[in-house]
């Protein structure tokens, strides 16, 4: 066995057994910002065997103050944060398989990606996400990890399938929904704090010790000194749509996800098409450059600059519009290049 792992096996929890183990796993981690990123470094280093990494999004400068595997270069160069995460991490560790995957975590998206992964980390920031990481972990019975933060605040809940209380059951328990950073801000220690949580969860989860792992649900405020830990067993409800005795699995509905979404804490929009596309984006390059318009781009995506808006599209079609939190102008702006 490596040495590299010699402190971590030396923790009698892990031990030899638990890193073979663990190097035996496949994590899928949805979204590479301030959670993604802190969690994937973490099981990269601890030698996980093979990590996937879906984002839609790309390196902004807001994004250095917490987002701890990007640089100043990635912010230049525009880089979408699963392809510069990728680089990083196997920087890292190049015993990893990694796999990053620049795109939207769309229901269609999680079931092409759900086989043979053992463990899902939410590292997202929208709950119609978080629903459909929801009911593809109780469809096919892979347990997940429930983190979220903003200001000082941050919160976790491991749920596993069959035995604690899903995402669905404990919306009418917590009140998981008012979690946005569109007014609070963040601080980084919030986000090492819930990525703390994350992590040993999921170190406990890959070793299989199923007795260690918290089933109870933990918020906390660094701010002010509050730490709290919640019992959720009663929260189980056995008429859950989700997870209850006949269940439906109502968010892996493509109908129930939306095209057009306010990114959280942004003045932009992004546009979804309404189906899967493979755009060539030297072709729209060229053609936005023949409409008058100054054009930047990388090998995955192009970034438009217009009057009071920039668009940046990817190569799946899916485009981000700057400058707005207006859908209906967004959409007009997408339209007029994409119909």
């Amino acid at each position: 066995m490596s040495e590299r792992y010699s402190r971590q096996t030396l923790f009698p929890p892990i031990g030899k057994g638990g890193q073979e183990k663990i190097r035996s796993k496949h994590v899928l981690m949805i979204g590479a910002g301030a959670l993604g990123s802190g969690n994937a470094e973490l099981l990269v280093r601890a030698g996980i065997g093979r990590l996937t990494i879906v984002d839609r999004d790309y390196v902004e400068a807001s994004n250095l103050q917490r987002q701890q595997l990007y640089t100043e270069e990635d912010v230049a160069e525009k880089l979408p944060k699963a392809a510069a995460a990728e680089k990083r991490l196997k920087a890292i560790n190049s015993e990893v398989a990694i796999t990053a995957m620049i795109a939207d975590a769309t229901p269609e998206k999680l079931a092409e990606l759900i086989d043979g992964v053992d463990l899902i980390i939410d590292a997202t920031d929208n709950f119609e996400t978080r629903m459909a990481i929801n009911d593809i972990s109780q469809k096919f019975r892979i347990p997940w990890i429930y983190g979220a933060c903003v200001g000082s605040f941050g919160m976790s809940f491991s749920i596993i399938p069959g035995k604690t209380p899903c995402l669905n059951c404990l919306l009418k328990t917590v009140p998981l929904q008012g979690m946005t950073c569109d007014t609070g801000g963040i601080i980084g220690p919030a986000v090492q704090m819930v990525i703390a949580h994350q992590g040993a969860e999921a170190l406990k989860i890959l070793v299989e010790d199923w007795d260690a792992v918290r089933t109870s649900f933990v918020s906390f405020d660094l701010w002010r000194n509050q730490y709290t830990s919640m019992k959720m067993s009663k929260a189980k409800d056995p008429g859950c749509l989700s997870c209850g005795e006949h269940p439906e699995y109502p968010y892996l509905d493509v109908e129930n996800m939306t095209k057009t979404t306010v990114l959280c804490g942004r003045d932009t929009v992004q546009i979804r098409p309404p189906k899967q596309q493979q755009l060539n984006l030297q072709d729209t390059a060229e053609k936005m450059k023949d409409l008058g318009y100054q054009v930047k781009g990388n090998p995955y995506l192009v970034s438009v600059e217009m009057d009071d808006n920039r668009m940046v599209i990817f190569e799946d079609g899916r485009a981000l519009i700057h400058g707005t939190k207006d859908l209906a102008q967004a959409r007009s702006i997408y339209q007029r290049f994409f119909g």
